[in-house]
């Protein structure tokens, strides 16, 4: 059991402590940052619960919509609702860089205990593919989400909403690209992995710009 626990937390670990290092110009307090992977963990049950009551009461007969649009749409607001109530105006939110940081520490949150679930229902055996497309394309996703979250809170123009509007919709389009490609059952194995790479590639796009907006920031505060 505690084999497989370790299996299970370990790759949201990973990540988070990746894109953590990956600040070089101010360090997030810890307490915070697992504050926020906190609450991504307490979202796993509310949005399993919803997923199990639409789908044992036929709410929606259409798979496509049932598996693709509505987890995506489901996940991906309960994670930008949570960022929105509980960080995006916290006092340690203060810089650019953060968004993402919070974004991967919501978004890991909920996927470590749902790959826990996983793994208790289906064994270790499913932990490496796991750790490669679930576990990290929940923590990309919060890339993403976060970056636009750090976009819209230090804004300088008439953009805070778009950039806000953006931080769920880019995540949300994608989370169905990334469900979409699963139900090519027979072929999805040869589609995922340029759309990983791309995934990847568009992430560390938005860290490194994050890290540009975060060195301005800091200078125009004076502090370098």
């Amino acid at each position: 059991m505690l084999i497989l626990l370790s299996a299970a937390v370990a790759p949201g670990l990973a990540l988070l402590s990746y894109f953590y290092l990956r600040n070089q110009m101010a360090t997030e307090p810890r307490k915070t940052l697992l504050q926020a992977f906190f609450f991504g963990t307490l979202i796993t049950f509310p949005i399993m619960f919803i997923q199990y009551v639409v789908k044992e009461e036929e709410a929606i007969t259409n798979p496509f919509f049932a598996d693709v649009l509505f987890s995506s749409g489901l996940e991906e607001f309960f994670k930008w609702l949570v960022i929105f109530t509980l960080i995006f105006r916290h006092i340690e939110f203060d810089d650019p860089y953060d968004g993402i940081l919070y974004g991967a520490s919501v978004s890991l949150g909920f996927a470590t205990i749902e790959n826990v679930l996983y793994l208790l229902t289906f064994g270790i055996d499913t932990a490496f593919v796991r750790a490669i497309l679930p576990v990290s394309s929940h923590a990309l996703f919060g890339v993403v989400m976060g970056y636009y979250y750090g976009k819209s809170k230090f804004a300088q123009n008439d953009k805070q909403i778009e950039y806000l509007v953006l931080s769920f919709f880019a995540p949300l389009s994608l989370h169905i690209t990334y469900n979409s490609i699963l139900t090519f059952q027979g072929y999805w194995v040869y589609l995922i992995a340029p759309f990983m790479l791309f995934l990847w590639w568009f992430a560390l796009k938005k860290v490194k710009l994050a890290h540009q907006h975060l060195v301005q920031h800091l200078f125009e505060q004076n502090k370098i």
